[in-house]
C-alpha cells in the first residue's frame, strides 16, 4: 500500500507543479501532515490520506484541473477529523470557504436528521463544495462494503439516495459544463447501490 500511496501523491503533485495549482501543493503538505497516524475504517486499516489522494486522482482523471477545487479534495476531512479550523489552514480563501462547506458538524439544538440537511444546504451554496461532495460519496460507496456494518449501510444507502442523488441532478442542471463528470459518478454510484441492495437488502 505504501507504493500506492507514493504513486498518488506523486501523481497529484506533479500535476499540479506541471499546471502551477499553487493551493494544491499547499494542501498536499497539510493533508499529510493533519491526517498522520490516521487510519480509514475498515478490516484493512489502510492510512487515511488513501481517501483524499484516491479523491484527487479521480478528479484529475475527469480533467478537472482546477486548483481550488483539487486543494479542497485534499483538505475536505481536516476539520472534522483533525481538531482543526478553516480559518487556520495555510491556503486561500476560497479553499478554505469550501473545506468549511463540505464539513459536517451537529448544530447545537437540532437533531441529527435537521443538522445533515441544514449542510447540505450549504453545499448546494458552493459549486467546488458540490463537485467535492459527489467525488466524495463516489469514493465512499466504492469502499463500504468491505468496511460498512449492515446497519450503517441501510443508512449510509439511504442517505446517498435522499441527499447525493438530488445534489448529482442539481449539478447536472446547474453546471452541464460537467456532464462528463456528473455521468461518470452517476453510474459508478448507482452502480454499486443498486448492487449492494440487490444481494443485501
Amino acid at each position: 500500500m505504501e507504493n500506492i500511496l507514493d504513486a498518488m501523491y506523486a501523481q497529484v503533485e506533479e500535476t499540479a507543479k506541471n499546471k502551477k495549482m499553487t493551493q494544491t501543493l499547499k494542501a498536499l503538505v497539510i493533508m499529510k501532515e493533519k491526517h498522520a497516524g490516521q487510519f480509514r475504517k475498515g478490516e484493512e486499516h489502510l492510512p487515511y490520506i488513501v481517501h483524499p489522494l484516491k479523491m484527487a486522482c479521480h478528479a484529475l482523471s475527469m480533467q478537472l484541473f482546477e486548483d481550488e477545487l483539487i486543494a479542497t479534495i485534499l483538505l475536505h476531512d481536516v476539520v472534522e477529523d483533525c481538531n482543526v479550523s478553516a480559518e487556520e489552514l495555510d491556503v486561500n480563501e476560497i479553499v478554505r470557504k469550501n473545506v468549511e462547506n463540505v464539513s459536517y458538524r451537529k448544530l447545537e439544538g437540532r437533531t441529527k436528521e435537521e443538522s445533515i440537511a441544514e449542510y447540505y444546504k450549504k453545499i448546494y451554496s458552493s459549486r467546488i463544495a458540490c463537485l467535492v461532495k459527489l467525488i466524495d460519496r463516489c469514493n465512499n460507496v466504492s469502499t463500504m462494503a468491505t468496511s460498512f456494518s449492515r446497519e450503517r449501510l441501510v443508512k449510509y444507502i439511504g442517505e446517498t439516495e435522499k441527499y447525493v442523488l438530488p445534489l448529482l441532478e442539481y449539478v447536472k442542471k446547474t453546471y452541464p459544463e460537467y456532464g462528463h463528470v456528473t455521468f461518470l459518478i452517476e453510474y459508478q454510484i448507482t452502480s454499486i447501490l443498486d448492487s449492494i441492495k440487490y444481494l443485501t437488502m
